[in-house]
């Protein structure tokens, strides 16, 4: 072992001792990794000095040959050496509670063995990508070691303290430079600021971008090949500067910018596609060409290696799948034939010997202490250790007797005032003292017996949050505990208040503290006596014990229990009086109770107590007592067996010989036997005898089971079983011949207790005895056991009144038993074997697992740097309906991602080979953030609590559901479409099902003329164009005030009269007639912000023949991102010129535009502020209605930019029908606060006021966000009936003024005019936003039945719109399962599986509406789900593309049922929905049909054969965690991709990715593949609130999201 030169094994003995010491504080966590170096560089130093000329010693060969040895720079920083002599210790060190007793050399070599087999069939896992700063907030981002992103936070994150040269700096310079991802940055987030990486052909590097041992991907076409592929599917694929090639670089040399900021919104074609794509074509077929993206980025690299290694075939066979049917209850898969059963006989009790009776035994526990008290007095009765191990005080039998009498004296006499009596005999009371004061403790427990009153030992709380202390609050709660007794010392000590009060700990009842100190006891009177009965069945104490959910119950003893327990230890032990025990146990609970507290007084025992902190300090303290006092017993754990054995090289002079008892109370745990055997190897030659050595198996309900008794000198020693695993996960005890690897050597804990009786009984169900050769839990009927859970009579009838029956089921007796809880076997010879403990179970698809096994097995995995020894949890969480296995475990300071990475992935195949079992999760926490239990362990159960409610913080996760959730249901086969239209007619007119069609009201011809003349309405039949409606109402009302424009203070900037409308579109109109080069017919790109200029130059094209396309104007802070988009527009419309301001004309030709597009060649730009006032020579009027009117540009939510083409006919049908609907006329004044880009957002803005007359308030949805009350007090001022609005506006509001409500109605805020607030949008209604909505501003006034929504789609702009007529919308429950298989079942309110849908407002007057099967084009009955299609005079068009794809137009436009009504000319909306008859009645008096809108059909994923809407998913996933605000999902190559915006702290990330997998996996039953988590605001969202996931998942391929971590879930 070599530190620079020094060996440590030639420096002198005491240091020798510190550095041991060094190692076991680090290695328990009890000191930093950077508090540990420095001490070690000191104590080391004096050597060094000596040392330096010695040439450095040949590598050992505890160290793995690697980069850290071989190409660690010769001038590499102590502390980088300082880590290279750890690794090489730290396999013989370690530390915790659940230690050594694992380390098995058998087991080591069996995981080896199975690991070496899986090295043949490489697996290779994608690493996770980790941003840099998750864990270590460091400047020098770029100039830092790849794996410094794990060390603790008390290093503060210095590179150089945490120890990781991995590399050599040269190695990871390179890697820095090439953006390689081994280290865990990617590459986006390595070169976040750009400095590092020279520009660079981005090709070439993408082969590199990954660890060496990954293959290389599959298929990485090079780019252009790529984008041919893409050009194959005929779609024009426009690279946009959001999505540059993968690695292209912007000006500054950094990854091109992104829209990040939600406030500009952008709509962002993804790599765009001009109008739709055939929606025959799945979206899968052009994933494999990843849109446009090269599948050679890195993301699709290592997402083709999880699906490389996931094509690996799972362990169940097929028949193991169950089959989906519709009640979907999981059907537990057909046992395998090949399952090992038991074939023994029925077990038969084994009975202990008889308990003898000896004369002197004394009738109760109390008066064995009078006696000695009296007859004894100096003999010592305890000696207590300090700090530093040596004896600090010895107590007597006679102090211990008379304290001990003067505390019950006080408890029952002198606590309250002169007459009133606080305790009687029988209360509760706790005992609060801390494990180093045996002596206190020992008195106030004896004091409790004779006042008696019953005490009740718990742990010193140590602050409020203390892992599991409210459960100690419900063990005080269920014990009627209100008095605690401690020592002033550890009262001191206790958290307390300002004011100087013990706080209220969590969960407990408040409680009086009374002091025991003998300086406040009260001496009682000469006449006083202690009365002491003979032992009955009264309680004598109660003893805390926490079950495997962590609820913490008292077993009560009672009094005969006590004494009987004595009495058997005493036989068994062969305890004599005057022997001295030195105990190393708690004092409070279990064996260290029974023996070092109990047993030991009734037999005059001198024990000495070595509490735990006495062992930290120095491990060897209980063996050097041992020696000193000659002491005959000793009682320990493994674990000290361990620490002995690691600290034993610096005593010579230690002798064991004296022992005659070693008394292994954790013998009962399988691993115990290599603890033991190790143990004996080392202090057999200091006098240790082999025999001597005897294992025990004990519980708090049972108390001891069984102990092997101290054996004759030269008698042979017990056999040991060595066991079949895979037996053993089936119950059944097999002897392992064939694969050793898989074996479990486990050694007898001895005979049953002297007068108990004891038998094995199945663990769960009735309890049925097991048969010889079967596994089972250990019961017990003896007077020496617990007799009930203390206040819990329900659970006591189950575990304390047990009567085993036997294989018929009949009562074998009628004597009670108790359940142990401990599960084992009685082998040959009637010796007792236990292999496990009921709350160490887990049960993997009706298979047992041990806790404890798979610990060690974890363990066993070399090399274990990366995680500490002794603080590894395992527990089971329920998900899908089985069990699932979670390992998290404490992660060293020093260890690299890539150490973790690599120490995970050989955990699951170890686990997975031996255990045959799959991980569900594997975590690794960083160092001291587990909960332990007061003495050092992990607190499983409040680990598991942290887990399930997204509270862990891991550094590292490792989710395997891929791998281990092998009950999925069977995917759905579709069936082949081979049956004709006519049966299906038929079929549905059997069923009594109705064709789902629907219609809105006849669009009427003529209107009532007196209406007309009375409201000086124009008649509608005169004008087929808008032109002409414009130009009727300036000649009619010229100063009727058509629109009024307000700005964010709510004041109205500009206002519109119908003339003056006219007039400007006049002068915008002659403008264009001017310019040579502007034909009529011509498409003219308007660029306005929202407002009335925008509405003039609408007008001014149609007065001049043009035809209009309006388009966001690009965001001045955003150039990259959005102007891309608008040149992509005013390219594919072949407009010839663009209309727009003063001020975005300047930012078209500015310097910032030119680095995102070519500005040079921009049709002509008029800016129309100042333009002479000119009349044109003619207003121009079309030959025919059905000419185009204007073209509708947007962004579809899968990222397609379409265009369609709107008819002069269509618009005046479309005015009509909302006119119509919204009882619109010219009196009338309506709010809207919408985007005027597109859709019935522009129909509204710009459209409808013209045709119907009425005055539109003009609310820029921007301004929203610098004054978020604009539109509600706009409404309330105006006192608008009629509103229009996005779910982006009623968001901001409801999350930026649901608190503010109270404040906004003192400012006399009041919303009871509104009687409609309309939602525009082209999705799902989204219910729990317009419910939040309503409820929220129900206060002021708003009615719960004035909001609804608007549907509408690219080849129909308005299908539905809530008017003033219609019922109000109606709300459905419909079953999930059922959606998914495209059937809608109506199911109640809250039924499991439920998805409420709201009603997508009623069908406009004109429109008809059926339902039709997507695949074979036939109509559906109302219980389907399916493609909405559309008839309607204002559908449009068709699309307006480059190339006429006339095929597109007639299946998107102009398409027919394949049956039913040939005739009809259909539009296909591309969304799926269903339609329901009500009970509601409409305006015409017949049943109302409600359209009920699910989803886009292009957004569908097609998972394992059934159709999900990513909305739903997202839906859950929201659910699963506070910090999560906005999720979308995707596919891609058929994983599930979830990306989730954190809106917590960064160290939340990892916490969501079980939470993730689970609610996915549970609500929709499928694995997510990968899990993103990234900051808020990158999830893209268009103008009208909707997400746009492929814009989104083209990102996430090109790597250009840097999110803050991305999981792989194998």
């Amino acid at each position: 072992m070599a530190e620079r030169g020094v060996e440590v094994s030639a420096l002198p003995a005491e240091v020798r001792e510190q550095l041991a010491e060094l190692d076991l504080e680090l290695s328990e966590g009890d000191i930093t990794q950077k508090g540990y170096e420095k001490k070690r560089a000191k104590l080391l130093a004096p050597y060094i000095i000596q040392a330096q000329n010695l040439a450095p010693p040949p590598q050992q060969d505890g160290q793995e040959p690697g980069p850290s040895s071989a190409t660690a720079p010769s001038n590499a920083s102590s502390s980088s050496s300082s880590s290279r002599h750890r690794r090489t210790r730290r396999p013989h060190r370690s530390g915790g509670t659940r230690d050594e007793r694992y380390r098995s050399d058998i087991h080591t070599e069996a995981v080896q063995a199975a690991l070496a087999k899986h090295k043949e069939e490489k697996m290779a896992l994608p690493m996770p990508t980790k941003r840099r700063s998750t864990y270590v907030q460091s400047p020098i981002d770029n100039c830092t070691p790849p794996d410094s992103s794990s060390s603790s936070d008390d290093e503060g994150g210095v590179s150089g303290e945490s120890g990781e040269q991995q590399q050599s700096p040269d190695s990871w310079m390179n890697s820095s430079i090439h953006g390689s991802s081994t280290s865990s940055s990617s590459a986006s987030s390595t070169m976040s600021h750009g400095e590092s990486r020279p520009p660079q052909a981005p090709q070439p590097q993408s082969q590199q971008q990954l660890p060496p041992q990954y293959p290389p991907p599959p298929h990485s076409h090079s780019q252009p090949s790529a984008l041919a592929e893409a050009f194959a599917h005929a779609r024009i694929v426009t690279r946009t500067g959001r999505d540059p090639p993968a690695g292209a670089l912007g000006p500054d040399g950094a990854p091109q910018a992104q829209a990040r900021a939600r406030g500009s919104r952008v709509d962002l074609p993804s790599n765009v596609v001009v109008r739709g794509m055939s929606r025959g074509q799945s979206r899968s077929s052009m994933m494999e060409t990843a849109d446009g993206v090269p599948v050679s980025s890195r993301v699709s690299t290592k997402i083709q290696q999880l699906l490389n290694t996931l094509k690996r075939p799972k362990r169940p066979p097929l028949s193991e799948f169950f089959m989906d049917d519709q009640e979907e209850i999981v059907e537990v898969p057909r046992p395998d034939p090949n399952t090992p059963k038991p074939e023994g006989r029925q077990i038969i009790p084994v009975k202990g010997e008889p308990l003898g009776v000896v004369s002197n035994w004394p009738p109760a526990l109390q008066a064995a202490l009078t006696r000695w008290g009296a007859t004894q007095g100096k003999s010592p009765a305890l000696t207590a250790l300090d700090i530093t191990g040596k004896p600090l005080y010895t107590l007597t039998y006679g102090k211990l007797w008379s304290r001990s009498v003067k505390l019950a004296y006080t408890l029952l006499n002198k606590l309250g005032t002169k007459n009133e009596q606080i305790l009687k005999p029988g209360d509760r009371v706790a005992l609060v003292y801390p494990n180093s004061d045996p002596g206190m403790f020992w008195v106030a427990f004896y004091g409790c017996l004779l006042a008696e009153v019953i005490p009740v030992p718990i742990e010193v709380p140590l602050s409020r949050k203390d892992a599991g202390s409210s459960q100690i609050g419900f063990l005080l709660g269920s014990c009627g505990v209100s008095l605690a007794l401690t020592s002033e010392i550890c009262l001191k000590g206790l958290p307390k208040t300002p004011t100087g009060e013990i706080l209220q700990f969590k969960g407990w009842p408040r409680l009086k503290w009374v002091i025991t100190d003998s300086k406040y006891l009260t001496k009682p009177s000469k006449d006083w006596q202690p009365h002491i009965p003979t032992a009955n069945t009264d309680t004598a104490y109660i003893e805390y014990k926490a079950s495997k959910e962590g609820t913490v119950m008292g077993v009560a003893v009672s009094k005969v229990a006590m004494l009987t327990h004595c009495q058997a230890l005493t036989q068994a032990c062969n305890y004599c009086e005057g022997e001295t025990l030195v105990n190393v146990l708690d004092f409070k609970k279990d064996m260290g109770l029974w023996h070092g507290v109990l047993t030991s007084v009734m037999n005059r025992i001198h024990t000495i107590s070595v509490p735990y902190a006495v062992m930290k300090a120095c491990p060897l303290s209980w063996v050097q007592r041992v020696h000193i006092h000659k002491a005959r017993i000793a009682l320990v754990k493994c674990r000290d067996l361990h620490w002995a054995m690691m600290a034993h090289r610096e005593q010579r002079d230690i002798s064991l010989a004296s022992l005659r008892m070693l008394i292994v109370a954790d013998g009962a745990n399988p691993w115990s036997v290599s603890s033991c055997d190790a143990f004996l190897n080392v202090f057999q030659a200091h006098g240790l005898k082999p025999e001597v050595i005897c294992p025990c198996a004990t519980s708090p309900e049972a108390m001891t089971v069984a102990i092997r008794r101290p054996g004759v000198p030269g008698a042979p020693l017990p056999a040991r079983a060595i066991l079949s695993m895979t037996g053993l996960s089936h119950g059944v005890i097999r002897v392992n011949t064939e694969d050793k690897n898989s074996a479990l050597t486990v050694q007898d804990v001895g005979h049953v207790m002297p007068g108990a009786l004891m038998c094995i009984v199945k663990p769960d169900g009735p309890p049925m005895l097991c048969k010889t050769d079967e596994i089972g839990e250990i019961v017990v009927n003896s007077r020496a056991g617990g007799t009930m859970y203390y206040g819990l009579s329900g659970v006591t009838k189950n575990t304390f009144e047990v009567i085993p029956v036997n294989a018929s089921g009949a009562p074998i007796g009628e004597i009670p038993f108790v359940r142990s809880g401990l599960l084992g076997f009685v082998g040959p010879g009637s010796l007792i074997f236990v292999v496990g403990k009921n709350e160490g179970l887990l049960t993997v698809s009706g298979r047992r697992h041990n806790a404890d096994d798979l610990v060690a097995t974890a363990l066993a995995v070399e090399p274990v740097k990366t995680v500490y020894r002794g603080r590894i949890a395992v527990f089971s969480v329920t998900v899908f309906y089985d069990e699932r296995i979670v390992i998290v475990a404490e992660q060293r300071p020093d260890a690299s991602e890539e150490d973790s990475f690599q120490w995970m992935s050989r955990v699951l195949q170890a686990i997975d080979s031996i255990h045959q079992v799959g991980l569900y999760c594997l975590a690794l926490v960083p160092a001291n953030t587990l909960p332990k239990t007061p003495l050092g362990g992990i607190h499983i159960s409040e680990t598991k609590q942290l887990f399930l409610e997204g509270s862990l913080h891991p550094c590292n996760i490792l989710m395997c559901p891929h791998t281990c959730v092998t009950n999925m249901p069977k995917p759905r086969q579709k069936q082949p479409v081979g049956v004709g239209p006519a049966s299906i007619m038929v079929g549905n007119l059997v069923a009594g099902k109705r064709i789902a069609q629907a219609a809105g009201r006849d669009l009427g011809m003529i209107e009532d003329q007196d209406l007309v003349r009375k409201l000086c309405m124009w008649p509608t039949m005169m004008h087929q164009f808008l032109t002409e409606a414009l130009q009727w109402r300036a000649q009619t009302d010229p100063d009727h005030v058509l629109y009024v424009l307000l700005n964010a203070k709510g004041v109205a900037v500009c206002t519109a009269t119908c003339v003056q409308l006219h007039k400007r579109a006049e002068k915008i109109a002659a403008a264009l007639m001017e310019r040579s080069g502007i034909n009529t017919g011509e498409n003219v790109v308007l660029l306005y912000p929202p407002g009335i200029d925008l509405i003039a130059a609408f007008y001014g094209c149609l007065y001049a023949g043009c035809i209009p396309v309006t388009v966001r104007p690009p965001h001045p802070q955003n150039l990259s991102a959005t102007l891309p988009t608008v040149r992509m527009i005013i390219d594919v419309s072949k407009a010839a010129c663009i209309l727009t301001t003063q001020v975005l004309m300047k930012i078209l030709r500015s310097k910032e535009a030119a680095a995102s597009v070519n500005i040079k060649t921009w049709p002509i730009i008029i800016d129309t502020d100042d333009l002479p006032r000119k009349r044109p020579p003619s207003i121009y009027k079309p030959p025919s209605a059905e000419m185009i009117a204007y073209l509708d540009f947007s962004v579809s939510t899968t990222g397609m930019l379409t265009g369609v083409k709107i008819s002069h006919a269509a618009v005046s049908a479309l005015c009509r029908s909302i006119k119509l609907q919204c009882e619109l006329y010219s009196s009338r004044q309506i709010a809207i606060c919408l985007d005027p880009y597109c859709g019935l957002g522009f129909v509204l803005w710009c459209l409808a006021s013209v045709y119907s007359g009425h005055q539109s308030i003009l609310i820029p949805p921007l301004e929203l966000e610098s004054s978020l009350s604009l539109w509600l007090s706009t409404l309330s001022q105006y006192r608008i009936r009629d509103t229009f609005c996005s779910y982006s506006v009623m968001e901001l509001c409801t999350k930026g003024l649901g608190g503010q409500t109270e404040i906004l109605k003192t400012r006399g805020l009041n919303l009871s005019c509104v009687r409609s607030c309309v939602v525009v949008a082209e999705e799902r209604p989204r219910l729990a936003l317009t419910q939040s909505f309503s409820k929220l501003f129900k206060d002021l006034g708003l009615s719960s039945r004035a909001v609804s929504t608007a549907f509408g789609s690219r080849v129909n702009l308005a299908i539905c719109l809530q008017g003033t007529t219609g019922p109000d919308p109606s709300t459905v429950f419909v079953d999930m399962k059922s959606l998914r298989h495209d059937r809608v079942r109506l199911v109640e309110r809250g039924a499991p599986q439920s998805l409420p849908l709201m009603e997508s407002g009623t069908i406009l007057p004109g429109v008809r509406v059926i339902i039709v099967n997507p695949e074979t084009r036939g109509p559906l009955g109302d219980s389907h789900l399916g493609e909405i299609w559309v008839n309607s005079p204002h559908t449009a068009t068709g699309y307006y593309t480059i190339y006429g794809e006339e095929s597109l137009q007639a299946d998107h436009f102009n398409t027919k049922l394949s049956f039913g009504d040939p005739q009809t000319l259909w539009a296909r909306t591309g969304y799926l929905g269903f339609i329901k008859r009500t009970e509601l009645t409409d305006s015409s008096g017949d049943r109302h049909d409600a359209l009920f809108v699910v989803g886009s059909l292009d957004e569908t994923l097609e998972l394992r054969g059934l159709r999900y809407h990513p909305i739903d998913i997202e839906t859950s996933v929201c659910r699963a965690h506070r910090s999560i605000g906005e999720s979308a999902v995707f596919t891609w190559t058929n994983l599930l991709v979830v990306v989730s915006e954190l809106c917590g702290s960064e160290q939340d990330a990892l916490d969501l990715v079980p939470l993730i997998t689970n609610v996915v996996l549970e609500e929709h039953h499928l694995i997510v593949g990968v899990v993103v988590i990234v900051d808020p605001g990158v999830i893209p969202i268009n103008s009208r609130g909707e997400k746009q996931r492929m814009h989104l998942r083209d990102s996430f391929l090109a790597d250009q999201l840097d999110p803050i971590y991305v999981a792989y879930n194998m």
